[in-house]
């Protein structure tokens, strides 16, 4: 963003200000200063609220909707509406229950902590400046709780207006977008809204359909992109007239794509992010079908209701079909650990994938940061390493383990780490006797432990699926078994019945082809060598194995192997579109 600032000029203020637009700027809007509500306006949201949610609740949830809006109070009846309406909505249809306040210190951890989700209710400007604050929403969001926003959350976390300047850039990364220009003159512009994923959990309400909206639309720029966000709702500019803005476009509403969205949602870290651009007038929280969407996005965010978030520059077919199959594939660092982690990023988005794997040592993290990738990196150095993943679309969803630590405060230090980097799980080769530790925080921290088996001179224990099973007797569902195809095979290990034997005990999967069976073989593309690998996925699919990650770890031309790999995602690609096919 160009010196830092983002959204309308000076000139879109002093228009507005010429054209008699009542701009209610240095004001701090207070819970308590919100409008009340006539009796009329609270009979209209309860008649168009939905009967029921989509998904049931888990457990019972708690929603935090934080109402502080800095500098601007013009957004004050949106609020109080939309308060009013999640309220209700939550109560009538069992989903969740809400707490509301413009408090700052809720953003303490331990009171944070309490919370499935916040929802930042149109907030601009500072917001909160606690440093400790801003960083402990972070790491609840990246750690798996969720985030919602609406409308002018986009420049929460700034320092003035006219033009917003940034104060917080990560979090433009986790909401997904800044700017706000919105075309001069019109506080309440007419448009077509196209349902951009039909088929999607959030676009229930629509039924598939487009429609037209009366509102303030606010045009977003970077971080904003495609390759980064699902998109459920944007600008259908065949349908919007958008040939009156002024020249040189100073309320910077105009993208090169011509590209819109409205609404979409992703994950960032383990957490579920939902935006949603609508949201200047009470009216929408009127809208049956705009409540409904916000009971989806709510329960999305919450963790009840299951939805993809694969990018939407990142969807094929094949794509698709692996997220019926519940299958992410993604590149394991060890594949490119001759470059540093950044460019293993840039060589695995280069690769059209949306997950990657991480690895403990071997691999410094960038040339600026010529550190291994672990929990002895700086809150700052994790926040590039964030920002770097977010911009090449990519989740972090494994890392490699070398060795776990035997005492539980750097267990712990190494568990936060996970939890800031929004890595699910953990793979290696810890010792029998620290596995009653690892059981108790891999359940505390919500990060999976997967024991990963090499041959039997490196792993005397765990090359064996038998012993990887005995040693996940008695432990929870978090610890189980990381499979290597490629280790078992050089070992005389039967894929397939070793898969039968583990079942549900699999949690993450290192995919391998070797040319031959034997402690010689080594990898080939998929489907061209001993491994049988289509059988391998149809048993993954008939078992209903869902891994965190099916990994591609091409240990074979370090330096070429590129091509290799393209050609085992175009395996998997196809399998996985054989595998859904209708019959």
């Amino acid at each position: 963003m160009k010196n830092n600032t983002f959204g309308r000029s000076p000139f879109t203020a002093a228009c507005c200000i010429a054209l008699g637009v009542t701009l209610f700027l240095n004001c701090k809007l207070r819970a308590a200063d919100l409008p009340v509500l006539s009796d009329a306006a609270k009979q209209r949201i309860a008649q168009a609220l939905p009967t029921t949610a989509q998904a049931k609740p888990t457990k019972p949830r708690r929603l935090l909707i934080f109402t502080r809006n800095q500098e601007y109070q013009g957004h004050a009846p949106a609020i109080a509406a939309s308060c009013e309406a999640f309220t209700l909505m939550g109560k009538k249809t069992g989903a969740f229950e809400t707490t509301i306040t413009d408090d700052p210190a809720i953003f303490e951890r331990n009171s944070l902590k309490q919370f499935d989700a916040v929802f930042l209710n149109n907030t601009l400007g500072a917001t909160f400046t606690d440093a400790h604050y801003r960083k402990n929403l972070l790491e609840f969001v990246t750690a798996g709780g969720g985030l919602m926003g609406v409308h002018s959350t986009v420049i929460a976390f700034t320092k003035s207006l006219w033009p917003a300047q940034e104060d917080w850039p990560e979090f433009g990364y986790l909401l997904g977008a800044r700017g706000y220009g919105h075309r001069h003159g019109y506080v309440n512009e007419h448009i077509t809204i196209k349902v951009d994923d039909t088929a999607h959990p959030l676009a229930a309400a629509f039924g598939g359909n487009g429609f037209e909206m009366t509102s303030e639309f606010f045009r977003h720029h970077e971080p904003w992109s495609r390759n980064r966000c699902r998109v459920i709702l944007s600008i259908d500019t065949a349908k919007t007239d958008l040939s009156t803005y002024l020249p040189d476009d100073p309320d910077k509403c105009l993208r090169a794509d011509h590209d819109y969205a409205l609404a979409w949602i992703k994950h960032y870290g383990k957490g579920r992010v939902f935006f949603t651009g609508i949201g200047h007038n009470p009216e929408i929280y009127e809208d049956a079908k705009m409540l409904q969407l916000h009971l989806d996005a709510a329960q999305f965010v919450l963790g009840d209701l299951a939805a993809p978030t694969t990018p939407s520059a990142k969807l094929t077919p094949a794509v698709l079909a692996q997220e019926k199959l519940g299958w992410r594939i993604g590149i394991e660092a060890y594949t490119f650990h001759k470059y540093t982690f950044f460019e293993t990023i840039d060589k695995t988005a280069e690769l059209g994938l949306p997950y990657i794997g991480g690895l403990c040592s071997e691999q410094p993290v960038s040339k600026d940061i010529p550190k291994d990738f672990d929990q002895n990196l700086s809150d700052e150095e994790m926040s590039q390493i964030r920002m770097k993943l977010d911009t090449a679309g990519l989740r972090l969803l494994t890392y490699y383990v070398r060795k776990f630590p035997s005492d539980e405060a750097n267990c712990r230090k190494l568990f936060e780490f996970a939890n800031k980097m929004g890595i699910e799980t953990f793979m290696g080769e810890p010792q029998p006797e620290h596995l009653e530790q690892l059981d108790k925080l891999a359940n505390e921290y919500g990060v999976n432990i997967a024991i990963h088996n090499h041959d039997k001179g490196i792993s005397p224990i765990y090359w064996s699926p038998e012993n990887v099973l005995k040693a996940c007797e008695g432990r929870s569902k978090r610890i189980g078994a990381c499979p290597d195809i490629g280790y078992w095979l050089r070992s005389g290990v039967d894929p397939i019945a070793a898969i039968r034997l583990l079942k549900d005990r699999i949690i993450t999967f290192h995919m391998h082809d070797l040319h031959e069976v034997g402690i010689n073989g080594h990898d080939v593309p998929w489907g061209n060598g001993a491994a049988k690998c289509a059988e391998i996925f149809r048993e993954l699919q008939q078992l209903n194995v869902k891994p965190t990650m099916i990994g591609i770890e091409y240990a074979y031309d370090w330096h070429e192997s590129m091509p290799k790999i393209v050609k085992c995602i175009e395996f998997f690609n196809e399998t996985s579109l054989k595998l859904t096919a209708k019959p």
